[in-house]
């Protein structure tokens, strides 16, 4: 995906006018593609070997017993980046990518898209139908803060580093979702999905400080964030 890209930018014509603007001595360099593989060592090889065993294994278990898999590791162990890492290490595109790369498609075919997600304020709402009837959800979407360590140490943990979470709130069962590729099955919608809301206010702002707990008890205590770093609430959906 990254050659792809990288291609189509090299023969984009308004690129490359600017590029011999600014590097008139480049001229007989453009319009070529050279490309290097770079293969590991075997001594890397073998130890990307043994994490696939040790990933795959885990990710079998957390199937076969319905144990979550993060529970099977340690709290510093990532077990999003060992799922991803199997994904891409057996050549398969990671849930992740796929739905960056649906996401990517959304942008081509609605050219408008792209620069009302720019400037739409936070907390922005919609509802829809669950897939499941009778069943009442809350997704939530927050920017969760990181430390910016290119930053002084009382302002490491004001800028905009982090990552985006998404959370699956179950309003019967009280219980906290947080894998993506599950959460986007449920959320998933198009420009003809009905627009359906039906949870009232006190009882979402109640989720939400719940959805804003779990943060705090997983999460935040993960990366040992300070008193005062908080998730940012960017977006929500009801599910009814």
């Amino acid at each position: 995906m990254q050659r792809i890209g990288r291609v189509d930018r090299r023969f984009n014509p308004e690129v490359e006018k600017q590029l011999l603007a600014d590097h008139p001595d480049q001229e007989a360099l453009r319009g070529k593609i050279i490309y290097w593989n770079f293969l590991p060592p075997d001594e890397l090889d073998d130890l990307l070997n043994l994490y696939s065993k040790v990933a795959y294994k885990t990710l079998r278990i957390s199937k076969v017993f319905g144990i979550e898999g993060k529970k099977l590791l340690k709290p510093e162990d990532d077990f999003d980046a060992m799922r991803d890492f199997t994904h891409s290490y057996e050549g398969e595109a990671s849930p992740m990518e796929r739905l960056h790369l649906e996401y990517q498609k959304l942008i081509r075919e609605n050219p408008a898209l792209e620069p009302f997600l720019n400037s739409a304020p936070l907390r922005l709402f919609s509802g829809k139908e669950h897939l499941k009837p009778g069943t009442q959800a809350v997704f939530l979407c927050y920017r969760l803060p990181a430390e910016d360590k290119t930053l002084p140490p009382e302002q490491a943990w004001e800028g905009e580093a982090g990552r985006t979470g998404w959370y699956l709130y179950d309003v019967a069962g009280g219980q906290v979702l947080e894998e993506v590729s599950r959460i986007a099955e449920v959320i998933r919608s198009t420009v003809e999905t009905p627009r359906r809301l039906a949870i009232e206010q006190p009882t979402l702002r109640v989720i939400r400080l719940k959805v804003e707990k779990h943060i705090k008890n997983t999460y935040l205590k993960q990366v040992q964030a300070p008193i005062g770093a908080r998730p940012v609430l960017k977006c929500w959906m009801e599910l009814n």
